[in-house]
């Protein structure tokens, strides 16, 4: 598919304030496109670039860092979202409705891209037109599946069970009176299987940046993310497996860095509690690997260089510098990803140790900025909000706009996690091939400039979920995951929310919540409810 430039048109870029779902799968705002008005390919084209841009993690990424220990807060912040740091999770909180309201209006654009495609553009008899008029409906049909997925994702109890209350859902464009209850999982489930099916079957890659769009790749990489978390491993590594073997990508590289004398404070701090790691980076790590230059592939993937950019991403939602696109760092910081950006949250103490552990880690320097502030007596200085300041910067901006990157949704190295999960699940759990740990060693060796790591010896299937889950928090932090990580993997790994004192601004604060806590399944908004009354009675358990 030749990509077409997106129309900018504000109504297709901007994230929305609802008083109920009528909002999102109703109204058309001003200055919309005019849906009658598009009677060809491109016009629905370009109304599918549009539909794009409103598709969307970052909410979730959001959400997860700072209800998780991901984070900790930062000591830049007044307030920001400190009762959701704390385990307040409540029908009106913002994040929750972000996530409902924004995946529905993706959805309602898809269903709109349909009808138009079904009743005003008449479908081509030239073979080249009709792929190009298949391949718009597949796009739209695969974005409507990954949000119905992400819905599911967090709005049912349990993706496992068929017959667990799922969420709203209809394939049409509905009526201004039109009310939707809750349905079962298994429901939607085959609506996004049909749409996956037809998606792949018609799909045609983008001629640029095809990882930007709607692939097969990307179509496999949902498809192993999903069944997954529905507990069918068997599909699960199917697809798992065929996202690594046919992606046309390869695990990101940690090397090169650059290796002479280590001038940089944030480095030597680092040394001093790393001896094996001195001698790696160097007075040229700033500019070598931070820099808007940056020779290193794991971080030029992060700060979407101009070349090398894609490294081992399967599907990413782009974000441009130029025009008004959200900015994922601003979930963090207020002005960029460093010590004067005034960072609202920061990297978890307990995490940062984490990625601090292991010599040679390239994930540690991703994470962290290096005008970081690390005080080796944080856990008894009393003044640690001021003096241990982990700046979060895994979006450390892109050329022309500080706190903008391209969302990566699907990684290479997600895929091998899901392998991995799928081997512990057959006890397939030690050995240099085909278990738990030859996969976790794959990773691990791809993430390290000192070389290649030891492979895992895990004492039985606890620890060998425990390791999985480990290495998740390492590679996917403030990817969005931590949340769901905890709901699927908590009790098998053996572990709870990990977060250390020091990741609050007062003493006492609650660290953690049981797996099996209601606040694991958000709740369903209360715009929702206000604007839907019959949905109140199907409302999650524990928010009533």
């Amino acid at each position: 598919m030749k990509r077409i430039k997106l129309i900018f048109i504000s109504s297709f870029f901007t994230i929305f304030m609802f008083t109920s779902c009528e909002d999102a799968y109703n109204i058309v705002q001003d200055g919309e496109l005019n849906e009658s008005a598009i009677t060809d390919i491109s016009g629905l084209q370009s109304y599918l670039n549009g539909t794009y841009a409103g598709v969307t993690t970052s909410s979730q990424i959001g959400f997860t860092g700072i209800f998780t220990d991901e984070c900790g807060v930062g000591r830049g912040n007044g307030g920001q979202s400190l009762n959701l740091h704390r385990f307040f999770l409540t029908t009106g909180e913002g994040y929750v409705s972000s996530i409902w309201f924004g995946n529905y209006q993706v959805i309602n654009r898809c269903n709109r891209i349909l009808r138009m495609a079904n009743e005003q553009v008449p479908v081509p008899t030239d073979p080249g037109q009709l792929a190009t008029y298949n391949s718009i409906i597949a796009q739209a049909r695969a974005l409507r599946a990954f949000s119905y997925f992400e819905l599911l994702t967090y709005f049912s109890t349990d993706l496992k069970d068929d017959n667990a209350l799922g969420v709203m859902f209809f394939t049409n464009v509905p009526e201004a009176s039109d009310k939707f209850p809750r349905v079962a999982n298994g429901i939607i489930f085959a609506q996004i299987e049909d749409d996956l099916n037809y998606a792949f079957a018609n799909v045609v890659p983008s001629a640029t940046t095809p990882y930007k769009f709607v692939s097969k790749p990307m179509i496999t990489a949902l498809r192993a993310r999903m069944y997954l978390y529905r507990g069918n491993y068997t599909l699960a590594k199917q697809y798992a497996q065929d996202a690594i073997a046919t992606a046309g990508v390869t695990l990101t590289a940690a090397t090169p860095v650059v290796a002479t004398a280590p001038t940089n404070p944030f480095y030597s701090v680092f040394v001093a509690s790393n001896p094996a790691s001195a001698g790696a980076p160097t007075a040229a790590w700033n500019t070598a690997f931070y820099g808007a230059t940056s020779t290193n592939p794991y971080r030029r993937m992060w700060a979407d260089a101009a070349t090398g950019g894609q490294g081992e991403i399967i599907w990413s939602l782009d974000r441009p510098a130029a025009q008004t696109w959200e900015n994922v760092a601003t979930q963090f910081t207020t002005n960029s990803s460093n010590l004067a950006g005034s960072p609202l949250f920061e990297v978890g103490r307990n995490l940062f140790n984490k990625l601090t552990a292991t010599p040679g880690d390239v994930r540690r320097y991703t994470n962290v900025d290096p005008t970081s502030l690390i005080n080796q007596n944080y856990a008894t200085d009393p003044n640690y909000i001021a003096t241990d300041v982990l700046v979060i910067d895994k979006y450390p901006g892109k050329p022309g706009f500080v706190t903008r990157n391209d969302i990566k949704v699907f990684r290479l190295s997600e895929m091998y996690f899901i392998l991995a999960e799928c081997l512990a699940n057959e006890g397939n759990i030690n050995g240099a091939s085909n278990s738990v740990a030859s996969v976790i060693k794959q990773i691990r060796d791809a993430r390290n400039f000192l070389g290649a790591q030891p492979l895992p010896v895990y004492a039985d299937a606890t620890a060998a979920w425990a390791g999985i889950l480990d290495e998740r928090r390492l590679e996917l932090c403030f990817e969005g995951f931590r949340y769901i990580d905890m709901k699927r993997l908590g009790t098998l790994a053996g572990q709870t929310l990990d977060r250390h004192p020091t990741d609050d601004q007062i003493s006492g604060a609650e660290l953690s919540i049981p797996n099996d806590d209601y606040r694991f399944t958000m709740p369903i908004p209360l715009d929702e409810i206000n604007g839907n009354p019959g949905i109140a009675a199907q409302q999650n358990p524990g928010y009533n």
